[in-house]
């Protein structure tokens, strides 16, 4: 039973340390992989849903450029963590494991707060009640609250489209006899929807990263990862790490380039 016990609690147990480490790392791979092609998909669809249609380009929330801070420091702290407890530092990698913790909680904090910011300008759902029932639906472009220029753009494919303050036009419509209003404002903002499917999603797979890193923190503290056995810190630094790439990627994606 002891033996069955043992097994159960490290099925690596017994294995050449090369080979656990080979293993754990591939496990990890397989997990990033996943990820990205779920995120992939998404992104793609994103592109293939606003291509040639009325779609939203949203000018960057302050609390997501923190949120950009928050996730890079990070993994600065988690890489010198690993580093310390190399050393057989086994204190202060402690400390830097338990700051990387706040950070990601951080992160998860701004990415609440510029979300919330978007909804706040129009630029989320709107829950109604139908018959007894709430019913939650995109806002449409007509709903924004925000200011045109300031806080968001509409295009046509890549063509801006300019706003007088009343009515949207085409750019190549210098003497603006030609508005195209009523068919923006009918159009789903679906540039926020995937926003929110995007940050919510990333912000789930970061809750698994927090708590896998509390239960790191912890083998740490009972001296299970030493300077001997850093294989379980190294492989989540690897994904720790991905998710901030991860991340950067889709800031980037939703708010620099597209």
């Amino acid at each position: 039973m002891e033996t069955e016990n043992k097994d159960y609690r490290d099925v690596f147990e017994g294995l050449d340390p090369k080979v656990k480490t080979r293993t754990k790392k591939m496990l990890m791979y397989f997990i990033i992989f996943a990820i990205v092609m779920i995120f992939g998909g998404l992104t793609s669809a994103y592109l293939v849903t606003n291509s040639g249609k009325y779609w939203v380009h949203i000018f960057t929330p302050a609390a997501f450029w923190m949120s950009n801070v928050a996730i890079v420091l990070s993994s600065l702290t988690f890489i010198f963590a690993l580093r310390q407890i190399k050393k057989g530092a086994q204190q202060s990698g402690l400390v830097l494991l338990a700051a990387t913790f706040v950070l990601g909680l951080l992160f998860t904090t701004f990415q609440y707060t510029g979300w919330n910011d978007l909804q706040q300008k129009g630029m989320g759902f709107t829950i109604e009640m139908r018959d007894g029932v709430k019913v939650s639906q995109w806002n449409r472009i007509r709903e924004i609250k925000a200011e045109y220029g300031k806080d968001y753009y509409v295009y046509i494919g890549d063509q801006k489209l300019e706003f007088d303050g009343t009515n949207f036009y085409a750019p190549q419509d210098v003497y603006k006899t030609n508005p195209l209003t009523e068919a923006v404002g009918k159009t789903s903002n679906l540039s926020s929807s995937y926003i929110l499917v995007l940050v919510l999603l990333h912000v789930i797979h970061l809750a698994l990263g927090l708590i896998y890193l509390l239960v790191l923190t912890f083998r740490t503290f009972k001296g299970t990862i030493n300077s001997g056995n850093t294989i379980s810190l190294t492989t989540g630094g690897m994904y720790w790490h991905f998710l901030g790439i991860l991340w950067i990627y889709l800031f980037l994606f939703l708010f620099i380039i597209h």
